[in-house]
């Protein structure tokens, strides 16, 4: 059975809320950019409120997840040129369901090995990350 949740409950959880800076809210999901320089890393999470599984989404959200997911995958490999788009649905810290979009190129920090877990984040210099912002808002455009 789907969960049909409340959007006006939503609200984002504490720890993406720190950890992330808020690019736009598409039609189902708040685009987010993690604040670490180390790679170019946005989060999708859906507007639902109670949401924790992929599952848990109704049907048609799921299918707007996908076509938001491609969009912003899209417009970060053009923004970045990455050599991969990684895409991953992890939630053993934040359950709030929301999915990684993170582009990776060999030789930057941990490749080939996964970006979760590998040593502190390094924040954005002041305004280091506007032209990654811009592109990707401008691919989504």
């Amino acid at each position: 059975m789907e969960m049909q949740a409340d959007p006006l409950a939503f609200s984002l959880d504490p720890r993406l809320e720190a950890d992330t800076q808020h690019l736009l809210d598409l039609p189902l999901c708040r685009l987010l950019l993690m604040r670490d320089a180390r790679w170019p890393w946005l989060i999708l999470v859906p507007r639902r409120a109670g949401i924790v599984e992929l599952f848990d989404l109704a049907e048609g959200d799921r299918s707007s997840l996908l076509t938001e997911t491609t969009q912003v995958a899209r417009a970060l490999s053009r923004a970045s040129a990455p050599e991969k788009i990684n895409v991953g649905a992890l939630g053993n810290v934040v359950r709030q369901f929301h999915l990684h979009i993170v582009a990776r190129s060999s030789g930057d920090p941990n490749w080939p090995k996964p970006v979760w877990g590998f040593e502190s984040a390094i924040p954005y210099p002041p305004g280091a990350d506007e032209a990654l912002v811009r592109s990707v808002l401008e691919g989504l455009a």
